[in-house]
């Protein structure tokens, strides 16, 4: 546990940007399984906009330091390489 007052409100700040950086990571991966689902169903004209969507939350997540750029760059290779 924290003992000084600044320590607390770093605790604090960091438990914020760790439910926010968890929402974002959620929501890429999210994007990932609907865009899955919709090529197994064979949805093509919805796995276009779910991959343009994922790329834009991949890139995003990236610059914002959530996801590192590299995995971010895997991301949306195997999603144009789906929706392809």
């Amino acid at each position: 546990m924290p003992n000084t007052s600044s320590a607390k409100k770093e605790l604090r700040k960091t438990e914020k940007r760790t439910a926010a950086n968890l929402r974002i990571k959620t929501h890429v991966k999210s994007l990932a399984k609907q865009l899955k689902a919709a090529v197994r169903d064979g949805k093509a004209a919805e796995a276009k906009e779910l991959g343009k969507r994922l790329q834009q939350a991949a890139a995003k997540a990236s610059k914002r330091n959530v996801l590192h750029k590299n995995k971010a760059a895997r991301i949306t290779s195997r999603a144009a390489k789906m929706t392809k």
